[in-house]
């Protein structure tokens, strides 16, 4: 999995030093790639994922909002992308209403501003590689997507 994520304050806005050589250069002038703990996060949450993902993060010169891209490979084959967007829909309108959202717009990062939901799939961007390969990008405001799981 890869975050495109807007730079954090751990990084500086012009080059000085810092123990991490890339988050060292001016985050408002770089793509900066660097970890990210979105990958453990996930199994924090789903279990049954632990040691299956990993990732990186770009920071980019953004002030907020972040999305994923996320590709699996998965067990059941022959599936397509609607099918992935309706699994989806059904968790946005089930177990993850109010949570995960399934957006079809063509929007951009600064839609995705103080969401109330703390993911949007964005469902033109699904995609289905081969027989068993998902590509899945999923937007979230990282200053405020937690907000609406919590109540």
């Amino acid at each position: 999995m890869t975050t495109t994520h807007s730079y954090t304050g751990d990084q500086r806005l012009l080059d000085a030093s810092h123990r991490d050589l890339r988050r060292a250069r001016a985050a408002a002038l770089n793509i900066v790639p660097t970890s990210t703990g979105a990958a453990k996060a996930v199994s924090l949450v789903l279990p049954q994922l632990k040691g299956k993902l990993n990732g990186i993060a770009l920071r980019v010169p953004t002030p907020n909002v972040s999305v994923v891209d996320l590709v699996i490979n998965t067990v059941k084959t022959g599936i397509t992308a609607d099918d992935v967007n309706a699994a989806f829909r059904k968790a946005a309108d089930g177990p993850l209403k109010g949570i995960l959202d399934v957006c079809d717009e063509p929007l951009v990062s600064v839609d995705f501003r103080c969401s109330d939901v703390s993911t949007s799939i964005d469902a033109s961007l699904t995609m289905v590689m081969g027989d068993d390969m998902v590509k899945v990008v999923a937007w979230y405001d990282n200053e405020w997507g937690y907000q609406p799981a919590r109540g």
